[in-house]
């Protein structure tokens, strides 16, 4: 049976008349006869018994129409799906992140997405760099967002915004005493510092190097978040990006700008063999006004 059988089928089967089922279809009536005697002749069987101008399912009609009406739902819920395609209606988005943007950039941007289309599924993860890179190259996600460097032949980056340094404290510690903070003296503290392929430890090295500083090296870790949780708890000195910096609770943590502290872009990256759906292309705008609200003074 084809879609145009099970269709007239299912108008016979509710109107009860040939009659019916072509008003219903906005069709003939010699038409729907037709289709209806060839379907019999295909199948094998009497769908219908006519009796003073009248049709009567036989069992076989019954048992069949069972199936049909499966089928129908399902041809309704395709319709349903593929009608609410661009509003991005029963669609899925994988997103990945750095360490730093999943705090609260992506949660928040993730958090409008879903008001918008809230029949959507979003799935998520934060990733060290090289996998964010390799998922998306083998296209087994929709975008990602990185405040490190993405480096790969197919990736499509867009900047969001610009990230940098600042000097995390715990509350009370002896240099906020100070009525001008001493940026050099914070370097001689005992530090918190990253793995060397980080970002952060590039600048961090030359800062010392141009002071002829040799560091006093506490802890060693691999986020901001983790930076900003051993600073305030007085293990060390910490210079964290801004965006784990604003996201850790406040009053556990002193911040304070570190002049002329460079900027770093924040990138958000997809595929370019993998065009980005209704619902990326909505994220990616949301990522935009959400950068924009965290990054605001005050």
């Amino acid at each position: 049976m084809n879609l145009r059988q099970i269709e007239v089928f299912r108008a016979v089967m509710s109107a009860g008349s040939i009659t019916g089922a072509a008003r219903l279809l906005h069709v003939s009536q010699p038409g729907v006869s037709r289709l209806v005697r060839h379907l019999e002749l295909q199948l094998g069987v009497a769908l219908f018994e006519r009796r003073n101008g009248r049709l009567f399912a036989t069992p076989e009609a019954r048992a069949l129409q069972v199936e049909v009406d499966k089928v129908y739902r399902g041809v309704r819920h395709v319709q349903d799906v593929a009608q609410h395609l661009r509003f991005g209606a029963h669609a899925t988005l994988r997103v990945l992140s750095s360490a730093n943007t999943a705090l609260e950039l992506v949660p928040r941007a993730t958090a409008r997405l879903l008001a918008r289309f809230p029949d959507a599924q979003v799935g998520f993860e934060a990733l060290p760099t090289r996998e964010i890179v390799k998922l998306l190259v083998a296209e087994d996600a929709d975008l990602a967002v990185s405040s490190a460097p993405l480096e790969h032949p197919v990736l499509d980056l867009r900047e969001i915004g610009q990230w940098r340094l600042m000097c995390a404290l715990a509350p009370g510690h002896r240099l906020l005493a100070a009525p001008v903070f001493d940026f050099d003296a914070a370097l001689r503290e005992r530090l918190v510092l990253y793995s060397p392929e980080a970002p952060q430890s590039q600048v961090i090295d030359r800062w010392l190097a141009e002071r002829d500083i040799v560091p006093r090296r506490a802890v060693e870790v691999r986020s901001g978040h983790a930076a900003c949780a051993m600073a305030a708890s007085g293990a060390g000195v910490a210079f964290v990006d801004d965006l784990s910096a604003r996201s850790f609770a406040p009053g556990r943590l002193v911040l304070v700008p570190v002049p002329q502290a460079p900027a770093f872009p924040l990138l958000a990256a997809s595929n370019t063999h993998r065009p980005l759906s209704t619902l990326g292309q909505a994220f990616m705008q949301l990522l935009d006004e959400e950068f924009a609200a965290l990054a605001a003074p005050g």
